[in-house]
């Protein structure tokens, strides 16, 4: 992600790429990079003031840099998945300071979907359970996807429950019948896919399947890049989202 992300910065009229940062063990990687470099966000960020950082990165490294970026106060965009709750409110704090957007999907399509589906639940009515399965490519370290549980969040809320008190990750064995409150989130892993979605709304003789493909990694980059150019400029407050933008 980092270097499509980087590339396109550099194609396009609209940015200007100055800086890239990785950590030690890759730094010969971006020495091609034509503009500033480095393996530590403390030595870059003075050299590159006022500008947007766009973090794809795991969740300690993006906390490190939310850290280290409120000395500094450039906006922070944020692709970063995995992250726990406590590092969610630790960064709405933050946001404070500096200002920053998260999202765990940049992908247009999911965020829209992220829009609608409370609607669909709330016409559906009670009688239709809710199911989700996502497919990412083996390499991937977290599971659910942030993307999965971000979805699954949203079809809580629009029943009325917490996702803690009713998500379910795996099923096996004797397990008796399924519960009313409940939302099933299933991974797949495997080859090179980029990611899919797909949510189930199960009914008495009939079935929903709303499904989002993301066909190149060039969707989130894009996305990550729009977020950036509205970000720039924006005050400190609060985390920002996609649903912001849009």
């Amino acid at each position: 992600m980092g270097s499509i992300i980087a590339r396109l910065a550099q194609e396009s009229p609209l940015f200007k790429l100055v800086a890239v940062v990785e950590r030690p063990d890759r730094e010969a990687s971006i020495a091609s990079w034509d503009c500033i470099h480095g393996t530590n966000v403390k030595d870059v960020l003075p050299q590159a003031p006022g500008a947007v950082i766009i973090d794809f990165t795991s969740p300690d490294a993006t906390m490190a840099v939310a850290r280290v970026n409120v000395a500094y106060g450039n906006p922070h965009v944020i692709g970063t998945t995995g992250l726990t709750e406590g590092q969610k409110l630790e960064l709405a704090n933050l946001a404070q300071k500096a200002p920053m957007f998260w999202s765990p999907n940049m992908s247009v399509g999911i965020n829209v979907l992220l829009r609608v589906l409370p609607e669909l639940v709330r016409l559906l009515g009670d009688q239709y359970d809710l199911e989700m399965v996502e497919l990412h490519h083996k390499h991937k370290k977290d599971a659910p996807s942030g993307t999965a549980l971000r979805l699954a969040e949203c079809l809580a809320e629009a029943k009325g429950w917490k996702l803690r008190d009713v998500g379910r990750y795996e099923r096996e064995g004797i397990i008796g019948e399924r519960a009313h409150e409940e939302i099933g989130v299933q991974t797949i892993r495997g080859g090179d896919v980029v990611g899919v979605h797909t949510v189930y709304c199960l009914g008495p003789g009939e079935r929903l399947e709303i499904t989002h493909q993301a066909h190149s990694r060039e969707n989130f980059a894009q996305g990550a890049l729009r977020a950036a150019g509205w970000l720039a400029g924006k005050k400190p407050g609060r985390l920002y989202s996609m649903l912001d933008i849009l």
